[in-house]
């Protein structure tokens, strides 16, 4: 495990915390609405891609700046801000204060729109970010060439890898314990949804029945054609390979610690990375049933008086702002034949 000092005066600016793989979801939550941490307790993740203030207007920065900064079609205002913040939980920051001049926020919280407003109480550098407005997922990123990582001398378990998937606790369902839906799959859906427009060219698909179909087929058929020529996707990845012949597409997990899309191996044909919670609710939906009040049930036995299952009325829908940052952000978004996608058309 490691922990992140100042750079200034070394204090420790966080618990031991654990590497993870960026949440998809980490820029995309739901407008009006307190959010909880996005990150887990003892982890940390980074963010390669420029985040944060300062922003430049799209008319200032022209294409090919946006494109070095990782954007490919015209949008409102890039970010040039840093690229490589570390996030963490609020609660795994430690020996920071506010910046009171710079806590704006839109109406609940902090939005981080003045930089930096989190300061190390050793020696008053500015080292990091808390955000937790509205809409937004309560975070802590610090900055890069603020802090430094270093060994916290606690022995780190073992890291996180394919074999998660199967853990129960790993899967994200659709719908929250209290009925609400799922922002988690809203952006997850908007996310992937972009890379399966850019990996198709906005042509037809054909999704496998069951589950995918279930809950993918509404959101492809409302930004997709129909027609000949269709495309065919398949579920594959740890334990579940693709069905011969290999469909054109196959819509798999993110690594939990590198976020890298799973392959089956020597394959390099098309893949749609997804949130690997949400990909493991797909393929393990796993038992829902509560734990017995008092005693345990005999082995193999299930308990036939389950609660009804929450219920929203509706099924998630792609996050919009999920789905046009990711496809802006795919070099693909610059094919002719995903012009409608473009210039505001998206």
């Amino acid at each position: 495990m490691d922990v992140f000092v100042c750079a200034g005066c070394g204090a420790e600016l966080t618990a031991p915390v654990s590497r993870v793989a960026l949440p998809v979801h980490t820029h995309h939550g739901a407008w009006e609405e307190l959010h909880p941490p996005l990150m887990e307790p003892a982890t940390y993740a980074v963010d390669p891609r420029p985040t944060g203030p300062p922003w430049r207007r799209w008319e200032e920065v022209g294409e090919e700046a946006a494109a070095r900064q990782g954007v490919y079609t015209r949008v409102y205002s890039v970010s040039f801000g840093a690229r490589n913040r570390i996030v963490i939980a609020p609660g795994d920051s430690r020996s920071m204060t506010l910046i009171p001049d710079r806590c704006d926020g839109y109406c609940r919280g902090v939005d981080g729109r003045a930089g930096p407003n989190l300061a190390c109480e050793g020696c008053g550098r500015a080292v990091a970010t808390r955000m937790d407005d509205c809409g937004m997922w309560q975070t802590v990123w610090l900055e890069p060439d603020a802090v430094v990582r270093r060994p916290s001398g606690r022995p780190a378990g073992p890291p996180p890898g394919w074999d998660d998937l199967r853990d129960p606790e790993h899967r994200v369902p659709p719908v929250e314990p209290d009925g609400s839906l799922s922002r988690r799959w809203e952006a997850a859906l908007g996310v992937a949804l972009a890379h399966l427009v850019a990996v198709t060219e906005d042509r037809p698909v054909v999704l496998p029945a069951g589950p995918v179909s279930d809950l993918f087929g509404h959101a492809v058929a409302r930004c997709l054609p129909a027609g000949p020529g269709a495309r065919s996707v398949g579920l594959a990845g740890p334990g579940i390979h693709p069905p011969p012949p290999r469909p054109d597409v196959l819509l798999v997990p993110r690594h939990p610690l590198t976020g890298a899309p799973w392959r089956p191996p020597g394959d390099d044909g098309a893949v749609v990375p997804l949130d690997s919670g949400v990909w493991a609710y797909l393929v393990h939906p796993g038992e829902t049933s509560p734990v017995p009040a008092t005693g345990l049930l005999p082995e193999g036995v299930l308990r036939d008086d389950y609660p009804l299952p929450p219920c929203p009325g509706d099924r998630p829908m792609p996050h919009r702002r999920a789905f046009a940052d990711t496809l802006a952000g795919l070099p693909e978004i610059r094919s002719p034949r995903l012009r409608r996608f473009r210039e505001g058309d998206r």
